[in-house]
């Protein structure tokens, strides 16, 4: 049993693949998430991250509460779906669990697919607190703007901090360093972004443009 898939829905379901990964990897070891395609019951499951807890793979069937869900919201509508947003739950073998299951629209909004994501509640603290500890070592710094001239700004004083310290950097270059961490975290890709970044420092616009032509000159050189 099952639906019939067009080209756009299994882009959409692929693209959800390629997001559980990275998700998983966020969230950790204690959340096993799963993606459904309704293609076909009997082996509704796509992807699966962390199935070790269930002891499911790839392949393995639509749950009980999967169909029940599909078959509330095509009796009640899309509205239905809200009871399956967040809820407790107790696995086959006992374990509680926090859950969410998630209806996936495809093309025209039918449903293709569902999202399910179960956090295992008795999975050990240290587990938990280890998952939390990001693999980078370097922390790094992330500015939560009310404005994206807000962002600029932070962006521009960054910079600033780090180019102004460095004795290595002669004073009639310093415009030049500036420009070019700005634009290695993609600030110049903002709209209107060369004429705020001209007017912090003092300079034309003109001559943002210059060091900027003079910097792409620099990456073709070295490529």
């Amino acid at each position: 049993m099952g639906i019939k898939l067009t080209k756009t829905d299994r882009i959409i379901l692929e693209s959800y693949a390629s997001m559980i990964e990275d998700l998983s990897a966020y969230l950790g070891s204690a959340y096993e998430i799963s993606l459904h395609s309704l293609e076909d019951y009997n082996h509704s499951v796509v992807r699966i991250m962390n199935g070790y807890h269930s002891g499911r793979t790839q392949g393995a069937p639509l749950t009980d509460l999967a169909l029940n869900m599909l078959k509330r919201i095509t009796d009640q509508g899309i509205s239905a779906k809200e009871s399956y947003t967040t809820y407790n739950a107790i696995s086959q073998s006992g374990e509680h669990l926090k859950s969410s299951t998630i209806p996936i629209p495809g093309e025209n909004g039918r449903i293709i697919g569902i999202l399910c994501i179960n956090l295992y509640l008795d999975t050990p603290l240290s587990e938990i607190l280890q998952s939390l500890e990001s693999r980078k070592q370097d922390m790094e710094k992330e500015y939560f703007a009310a404005t994206m001239s807000d962002a600029i700004a932070e962006a521009i004083n960054d910079a600033r901090n780090q180019v102004m310290v460095n004795s290595s950097i002669p004073s009639v270059n310093k415009n030049k360093a500036l420009i070019s961490i700005l634009s290695d975290k993609g600030i110049f890709n903002i709209k209107d972004s060369v004429s705020i970044v001209a007017d912090a420092l003092g300079i034309s616009k003109n001559t943002v443009y210059m060091h900027l032509r003079n910097l792409e000159g620099n990456t073709s050189d070295e490529t």
